[in-house]
């Protein structure tokens, strides 16, 4: 084997652990990312307090169904700014850096639809009953 031939096969070797690792990496990361929400989070919560995230220009999830009371904190996870707005005019946040957080707290039983202002096409609802 030449030296050309060795140097290749311990960077072969070296990618290889490389790509081994960025995997297992990942994979804490998602599972970490699954436990920060909670399992109830896509279809119904009951808390008095729900989250949604914003992250990758859209909100997560981006339909939540909730009790009549009940506190939702729009949290922005993005490296852009986001806004949450009311389609009906009931809530409007301001320009929301990362980080930031706007928080309603929904009285009324009623479909409430919004969107971010910046970016139109991120949609969510909030269903209250």
């Amino acid at each position: 084997m030449n030296t050309f031939e060795k140097k290749r096969k311990r960077f072969r070797d070296a990618m290889f652990g490389l790509t081994v690792w960025a995997m297992v990496t990942m994979a804490f990361v998602f599972a970490a990312a699954g436990r920060a929400m909670p399992a109830s989070a896509s279809a119904e919560g009951d808390a008095r307090n729900f989250e949604v995230k914003i992250d990758n220009f859209s909100f997560e999830p981006s339909a939540i169904t909730v009790a009549a009371g009940t506190k939702v904190t729009w949290a922005n996870r993005d490296d852009v700014p986001h806004t949450v707005v009311n389609t009906d005019g009931k809530f409007k946040s301001k320009a929301l850096d990362t980080d930031d957080q706007f928080s309603f707290t929904f009285k009324d039983p009623g479909t409430y639809d919004y969107y971010c202002s910046v970016h139109p096409k991120m949609t969510g609802k909030v269903i209250v009953k």
